[in-house]
């Protein structure tokens, strides 16, 4: 009935007259919607709404289309439901919306939608993925990355699923919680990070990478008589009908001992457990460095006297003036390490996080079993997960320069590389 209708025979039908589109914000109607009527008044060329030949226009196969345009032309111009749906019956006769669904359309223009697109359902392609879309989804993302899907989707009257899509699909996003950190690094503090591992890559560069052969890293941990398992670890199948499992809150033992432990790319170099009551304080360090190199000669001694490189973090009893002197004495090579920087201590994203998960959720009846727990577990570990941890501390350094020397884990995916960087499991 309408197809051989031009805009201005619509405008003559429902007794629009074109003085009235005068009151009409065009700039922000055009802005909203790019296929709305009033931008078809300004093309030159164009049938109209209701002929359909305007392919920027109507590119949806969406017979109402065309009407919810109409409806949301005429609420800017004040226009009743009432009288709209009257209108509409006069031109579209039995192709008319009905009136619940005009009456519908016109309250959400009202009420300052400006999407003509229908919402999405389930079993059907979206239509509102558009690429104008898209953009208001990530623009409104930045502002605000805690926002929830459906506040993103009732701020942009768009469809949750479709917004869902548009996050996942199209933007490439999921919902992460923040890492905790050990500080908040100061800028002077991220310089000096990425200094290290730059000064760190170029040397192993230019050593054609030996010098990961002569390194022996260490540190110490407190392990516990008991630790909670991990969520993660507690994880079981269940049917619909079978109950959820249960686990009472607990807390770590205070019965711990102190391993203090040194390793490098081949296997562990040395392990002691500090005595109860023994405070690791400058004077005991020294006296586990002097343990260190009698033990480097027996099982390294193609590193020995003084070929190896030591490695361990700023923790005091490390940098003390004595012990300084003592590796100076020794002429025993120290590798710089930043402060504040577990995640580039091979101990910390490695060795240490391996041997305690296996026991979490483990009852140790005294310090005694503790140990024979803990011995076994570093016997267990294989040549190639030293080597392994060698090779992801390399690939730490250049994520650390690629995030300019600020914390990176959970940002980048080279750490996952083969599951190589075996810190990732814990």
């Amino acid at each position: 009935m309408h197809s051989d209708r031009t805009l201005p025979d619509f405008l003559q039908i429902v007794k629009v007259e074109p003085e009235a589109l005068e009151a009409v914000d065009t700039k922000a109607d055009i802005a909203g919607v790019k296929s709305e009527a009033l931008d078809l008044v300004e093309s030159e060329g164009c049938t109209g709404v209701v002929a359909c030949s305007c392919n920027r226009v109507l590119k949806m196969n969406d017979k109402f289309m065309e009407q919810r345009i109409i409806i949301k032309f005429l609420v800017k111009l004040n226009e009743s439901a009432t009288d709209i749906f009257d209108k509409l019956k006069l031109v579209y006769a039995e192709d008319a919306m009905s009136r619940s669904r005009v009456f519908e359309w016109a309250k959400r223009f009202a009420e300052g939608r400006m999407d003509v697109n229908d919402d999405a359902r389930s079993g059907r392609p979206s239509i509102a993925k558009t690429d104008v879309n898209v953009e208001r989804v990530r623009m409104l993302v930045r502002s605000d990355g805690r926002l929830t899907v459906r506040l993103i989707a009732d701020q942009l009257n768009l469809n949750r699923e479709t917004v869902r899509l548009i996050l996942t699909e199209k933007l490439n996003m999921r919902k992460v919680c923040a890492k905790m950190v050990p500080k908040n690094l100061s800028n002077k503090q991220k310089e000096g990070r990425l200094q290290v591992c730059s000064d760190l890559s170029e040397r192993l560069h230019s050593e054609n990478r030996g010098l990961l052969n002569k390194i022996i890293t260490g540190g110490e941990t407190w392990v516990y008589q008991y630790e909670p398992e991990t969520k993660h670890q507690s994880l079981q199948w269940k049917t619909p009908s079978s109950p959820r499992p249960k686990k009472a809150r607990m807390s770590k033992s205070k019965v711990t001992t102190m391993l203090i432990c040194f390793f490098d790319i081949k296997g562990i170099v040395h392990k002691e457990f500090v005595r109860p009551g023994q405070a690791v304080n400058q004077t005991f360090y020294r006296d586990v460095l002097e343990s260190l190199r009698k033990r480097v000669l027996c099982v390294r001694p193609e590193l020995a006297p003084n070929k190896w490189i030591l490695h361990h973090d700023n923790t005091p009893a490390h940098t003390t003036l004595s012990v300084m002197q003592l590796l100076a004495d020794k002429q025993i090579t120290v590798l710089e390490h930043p402060p504040y920087s577990p995640d580039l201590a091979p101990c910390d994203f490695f060795l240490f996080p391996r041997l305690k998960t296996p026991m979490k959720g483990t009852h140790f009846a005294s310090v005694e079993e503790i140990q024979r727990a803990v011995t076994n577990e570093l016997n267990g570990l294989s040549d190639n997960d030293f080597q392994g941890c060698f090779k992801a501390w390399q690939r730490r350094w250049q994520a650390c320069i690629d995030s300019q020397g600020d914390y990176f884990e959970g940002d980048h995916s080279l750490l996952l590389d083969n599951g190589a960087d075996t810190g990732a499991r814990c």
